[in-house]
């Protein structure tokens, strides 16, 4: 960069971070008319281009992020996030599953952030197709996910519920055991432990859980609904 192409990227810099995007969207513009070879710059104006709505814009300002630097994990889910928006679940897995290679091929270097960045990004298109009524490929991303950070407790709560909801109660059941292993105050997934029991014919056990529940909270108004459901 000249001198003066360095300052404005600063001043770019410094409204992106700020929260001004118009000033940062009007300085990285300004930045474009003469360097176009930056991933970073791409990137930014394509996030801020999502947050004023134009989503058009942003997924073309992502990609050329990403034709610059095919590994650049913040571009790919940006793009995700603009796809999903956009209500293309097809696309928005496509580019997960682009997320998910990127991550294999390097393995090892992905940090923390990184990695709960791109799990938690799974996750969320695994809850936008388990609404639209798809639960197998939900399971797949909320799976996905948790290969990569088997720790996120109530992304495996959202696993058990969906096999639930795909019509394998066995498999929910030993997910939700599994959090409770990890979390055992996690009441919520003893509430959907019992249901899951319930529907497997096994209501004695289903009712021992929810009584469960209400030893710690009393209050737990999901746990005394299924409770007056099963005594009707």
């Amino acid at each position: 960069m000249t001198p003066a192409e360095r300052r404005t990227y600063q001043l770019a810099c410094r409204h992106f971070e700020s929260g001004d995007a118009d000033g940062a969207l009007s300085h990285f513009t300004d930045l474009l008319r003469t360097q176009q070879g930056f991933a970073d710059v791409h990137y930014r104006v394509g996030v801020l281009q999502e947050r004023k709505g134009d989503l058009g814009a942003a997924a073309r300002s992502l990609w050329q992020a990403l034709r610059l630097n095919p590994s650049y994990a913040e571009a790919i889910l940006a793009l995700a996030s603009v796809y999903e928006s956009q209500g293309d679940f097809d696309r928005a897995r496509e580019i997960a599953e682009r997320a998910r290679f990127a991550a294999r091929a390097s393995a090892g270097k992905l940090d923390a952030t990184t990695r709960g960045k791109l799990a938690n990004m799974q996750a969320q298109l695994g809850d936008a197709l388990l609404e639209a009524g798809e639960a197998r490929e939900a399971i797949d991303c909320y799976s996905r996910a948790l290969d990569r950070c088997p720790e996120f407790h109530d992304i495996r709560l959202q696993l058990g519920m969906a096999l639930r909801d795909a019509g394998l109660p066995d498999r929910s059941a030993a997910e939700l055991r599994r959090v409770l292993e990890a979390r055992p105050e996690m009441l919520v997934a003893r509430v959907q432990l019992g249901v899951t029991l319930h529907s497997l014919g096994r209501a004695h056990e289903a009712i021992r859980e929810w009584k469960r529940v209400l030893e710690s909270d009393p209050t737990r108004r999901d746990a005394l609904m299924y409770l007056r459901l099963v005594r009707i």
